[in-house]
């Protein structure tokens, strides 16, 4: 049976062209169905950054791509919408750190632990 996690696994070796951060970690996939029949399918909810983006179409065929090479799996469906915009809140704080929009968790400085 198909895991999600092996799904997210995959989406993030999908990288948005002009930032360089994976699709999951800008917080672009808003949904991910899995229907497991005799073969497993997918069906991927996604945005982009900005609604005018030229790269649509490729961005959208490469998850589905790489989404194809799971093992057993079947239809691939990625749809894409704008519906809601995209924010930069909707990143995970791996994609908030590495574009600079908040520090990086550390430990505690040590006079705060004395």
């Amino acid at each position: 049976m198909l895991e999600k996690e092996h799904v997210i696994e995959k989406i993030k070796t999908c990288f948005d062209p002009e930032i360089p951060i994976d699709l999951w970690n800008l917080g672009l996939i808003y949904d991910i169905k899995i229907i497991n029949k005799k073969k497993t399918d997918v069906e991927i909810l996604m945005t982009l950054t900005t609604p005018g983006c030229s790269m649509i179409n490729i961005i959208a065929e490469d998850v589905k791509a790489k989404i194809e090479t799971i093992e057993d799996i079947g239809d691939v469906n990625v749809k894409v919408t704008f519906e809601p915009a995209w924010q930069p809140e909707m990143m995970t704080q791996e994609g908030k750190e590495k574009l600079g929009f908040t520090k990086p968790k550390t430990v505690k400085d040590k006079e705060e632990w004395e």
